[in-house]
This record gives C-alpha cells, structure tokens and sequence, in this order.
C-alpha cells in the first residue's frame, strides 16, 4: 500500500504534517445537526472536500466554530487556490492538498490568496 503525501497550506505557504494527537475527520455529508457538540481532546478537525465543486464543508466548518470548536480546523481534498480565503473566512486554519496538487498549483498560487483579509468583498462593502 503507497501512502499519498500531503501539502498543509497555511497563509505563510506551504508546510509539511505536523500534527500529533488525537484528530477527528468529517465527510462532507455530515449534517449539520449531527455534529458532535462536545469535542474532548480532538486537537484537529479535518473536513473533507471530495470536489472543488462541493461547498458543503464550508458550511460545516462555519458550524464546527458555531458550536465552539477551537482547535486546528483543517480542509481536507480538492480545493483551489481561489478558494483559500473562502475556506479561511469559514473558520479552517489550514489546507490539506496532495502533493500532485501542489506541484500543478504551486505555492506562489496560493500566496496570492493568503492575505484573505484583504480580499473579503463584505469588508470592502461596509468600508
């Protein structure tokens, strides 16, 4: 069995995995009511994105925080660049890619997205 490499995209580029603990994964088709409300020592919540088409775990990330949720969040799958700053304004901390994804979208692609503060057209709206 070959084991997938993965890229954790945070807004300073990109890392390698450097969580230990006791982490919990969400499928996308989770719904909202059936989150759990209590969370223990889950130190990473990684939510799955099957496509860069599915926003479902944008929403659940939202609630995950909602229902107080404080430790590392993470998108897990096939997001884009573009959608960094989405991902980040839901509440994810960070971006689990594969390696595939990073050499065809490099880190330069994502830096581009990491100042998700600035580009928030809600802010820019209300100014």
């Amino acid at each position: 069995m070959t084991e997938t490499r993965t890229v954790i995209v945070r807004d300073d580029g990109f890392h390698r995995e450097d969580f230990t603990g006791e982490a919990l994964a969400i499928a996308p088709d989770t719904r909202p009511a059936d989150l759990p409300r209590e969370f223990g020592n889950v130190g990473l919540i990684a939510v799955d994105f099957p496509a860069f088409s599915d926003g479902r775990g944008f929403t659940l990330g939202q609630t995950l925080r909602r229902l107080g949720y404080a430790g590392r969040l993470r998108a897990r799958g096939n997001l884009i660049p573009d959608q960094y700053a989405m991902a980040r304004r839901a509440g994810f901390d960070e971006v689990e890619i594969t390696a595939e994804r990073a050499a065809r979208q490099p880190e330069a692609d994502w830096l581009r997205r990491a100042d998700w503060r600035a580009h928030d057209y809600r802010s820019r709206v209300r100014g």
